[in-house]
């Protein structure tokens, strides 16, 4: 099979061994003209990258998501992703987002981000974020996003990689979609497996449009080696999953147990302390055998969300009997929750200290 994509970049190095990579699997192959690049790149500055390259090749690539898009027997939704901390991912993916919301304005934009290790990746990493967090914010009907430093940590704590590379990080946030975006039963769906993914998520977690930002978090996670020694039942999972959330811990090594949820629901509750992360909305997806039977209440408390939205709006369940991934059960959360508050707000400190520092 061929993806439905389209591959952009001011340079052609990844491109070319994203394109190698595929083929050589022999289970399926990008386009053969479905993908650009130049050969310079954006100097890793964000307005250089939507200010220049994006409007210099904007007919180009407006017409290969064209040719993807007339594929569809339907256009359920796009899904942007892009890295944020160099000049091209944040400012022409950024450029692009900016088009295709134009073209599409009804279809459902998804934009998956990147954002960089917090000690530094690029000098200018957090104005490139920034500026693009800022513009997509008007443009995307959902963000999701990944912290390049918590899945450096699973591949470091839970996968027990000694040399972490980028394909390790790319294969566990690869994980973490799939299990987000593979065929799935919702509430509504009657038998039918979904057709638009893009969409079911962003009706089901963006419930506000000034709350647009999600996490995501998967477990099991564990080396391929310890998978046939481990038993999986579903109470395990999921009471440290419902933990995960409520104490705003990104992984099973090192959950704070002591975080509870507030007594009471409603207006008139009041939160424990700064360490519970109240959430607008969650997703819980289920994937393996005896889905049927988990038992997922812990999710419904009313004490987990915010007083101006029902738990039965805020809480919504996908489920699908066949296992992802070579892990007989797995559950994955997808949370509009306070869990991207402080990263951000480090992300904004940052820029904003190197601006007054000017």
């Amino acid at each position: 099979p061929v993806a439905r994509a389209v591959l952009v970049d001011m340079e052609p190095k990844v491109i070319n061994q994203s394109i190698s990579r595929a083929a050589k699997s022999g289970r399926w192959r990008y386009g053969e003209t479905s993908h650009f690049s130049q050969k310079q790149g954006s100097g890793n500055n964000w307005a250089n990258g939507f200010c220049v390259h994006g409007p210099r090749h904007r007919d180009v690539v407006e017409e290969l998501v064209r040719r993807e898009v007339e594929r569809c027997d339907r256009l359920a939704g796009l899904m942007a992703m892009m890295s944020v901390a160099g000049g091209t991912g944040s400012g022409v993916g950024t450029y692009v987002t900016q088009c295709l919301r134009d073209i599409y304005p009804k279809s459902f934009i998804l934009n998956h981000l990147t954002w960089p290790y917090g000690t530094g990746e690029v000098i200018v990493q957090n104005y490139n974020s920034v500026l693009t967090l800022a513009h997509l914010y008007q443009l995307s009907d959902a963000i999701l996003v990944h912290e390049n430093d918590t899945v450096h940590r699973i591949c470091s704590q839970l996968l027990n990689i000694k040399h972490i590379s980028f394909g390790d990080v790319n294969r566990v946030i690869a994980h973490q979609l799939g299990s987000v975006l593979q065929p799935a039963l919702t509430a509504d769906s009657h038998g039918v497996y979904s057709r638009n993914p893009v969409g079911e998520l962003v009706s089901a977690l963006a419930c506000h449009p000034e709350y647009k930002l999600l996490s995501v978090c998967t477990i099991p996670q564990m080396p391929s080696s310890s998978i046939a020694y481990s038993t999986f039942n579903w109470p395990g999972p999921l009471r440290h999953l419902r933990q995960m959330l409520i104490s705003n811990t990104k992984m099973e090594e090192g959950i704070d147990w002591q975080v509870r949820a507030p007594a009471g629901s409603g207006g008139t509750r009041s939160l424990t302390g700064p360490s519970f992360n109240t959430s607008l909305a969650n997703l819980l997806i289920l994937r393996g055998k005896d889905v049927y039977s988990a038992e997922t209440g812990g999710f419904e408390d009313a004490a987990l969300y915010t007083s101006w939205l029902s738990s039965e709006a805020a809480f919504s369940l996908w489920k699908s009997p066949v296992p992802f991934n070579k892990y007989e059960k797995s559950a994955t959360l997808v949370s509009n929750s306070q869990a991207l508050l402080r990263p951000l707000d480090n992300m904004v400190g940052k820029a904003w200290n190197m601006f007054a520092s000017r």
